[in-house]
């Protein structure tokens, strides 16, 4: 299977060379790799700067792509941070290059960092994760320059109690409008097996919210391991194939040139 989400020494949070993240997929057997390195611009709350430096990106992945041609495919993708107040910044960036797949992500909250403990400060821990949710369907309402969205219940990886006292059932009324908006405006939402390599026992977002979506209609699924190492490309892939078949999903979608292609299960 493709993965279409993985970081490299161009994301702050990372330090894999671009080649060893590529070589690793061909030795997995990968048809293709979308490369989705990190771009959160103005965050100056956090310690490490997320900007993505295009100008040294796009060339260095082009030349790639050019010189691994014939043993793998090299998608360029990018997984932006989207907040409200930046929107015509990401707008005019996802225009300004040719990018094969956009990953739409809520990492920061009002200006905070869910990874921070003092990020719960004060507040319980559901009040904190109807504030993600709310925040991240205001953002998707506000924001349409993306194809997928990035590991819908991400903020679970670093909660106090991850997903011990968490439930789609819990948080249905601020999780179906989401769903219902991804799906009414012809995008996809990821299932991020990074939720198992973050020991949840199951993907971002969980099993029976990406039940919930097919049910409601949704059939653009896309899949994606978050690896920032190239051991855990392609993580738990067997796992969430799966899972999804077990959903109701036939097909897994893999974009290019921004248009979505469909891949058997």
């Amino acid at each position: 299977m493709i993965d279409t989400h993985v970081h490299t020494e161009f994301s702050a949070d990372s330090s894999a060379p671009v080649r060893s993240q590529i070589e690793q997929a061909i030795r997995l057997g990968m048809p293709k790799i979308c490369i989705t390195d990190h771009h959160d611009p103005d965050t100056p709350f956090t310690e490490l700067d997320f900007t993505l430096d295009l100008k040294s990106y796009f060339p260095a992945m082009e030349a790639l792509r050019k010189e691994y041609q014939g043993q793998i495919e090299i998608l360029i993708g990018i997984e932006l941070g989207i907040q409200r107040h930046i929107a015509d910044l990401l707008e005019t960036l996802s225009r300004s290059w040719p990018f094969d797949y956009i990953i739409g992500s809520s990492h920061f909250i009002d200006g905070k960092d869910p990874y921070d403990a003092s990020f719960y400060d004060g507040r319980t821990e559901e009040e904190v994760f109807r504030r993600y949710f709310q925040v991240t369907l205001e953002r998707i309402k506000a924001i349409p320059n993306f194809d997928s969205l990035g590991h819908l219940d991400y903020i679970l990886r670093y909660a106090p109690n991850q997903n011990r006292f968490y439930s789609y059932d819990r948080y249905r009324d601020v999780i179906d409008p989401i769903l219902e908006t991804l799906i009414v405006q012809g995008r996809a939402l990821e299932c991020n097996t990074g939720g198992y390599q973050y020991g949840l026992g199951t993907p971002n977002p969980s099993a029976d919210v990406l039940r919930r979506y097919r049910k409601m209609g949704g059939e653009l699924i896309t899949i994606g391991s978050d690896a920032h190492d190239p051991k855990n490309l392609g993580y738990a892939f067997a796992q969430a194939r799966s899972l999804l078949k077990e959903c109701g999903f036939r097909y897994y979608t893999v974009y290019k040139d921004r248009k979505p292609c469909f891949y058997p299960l």
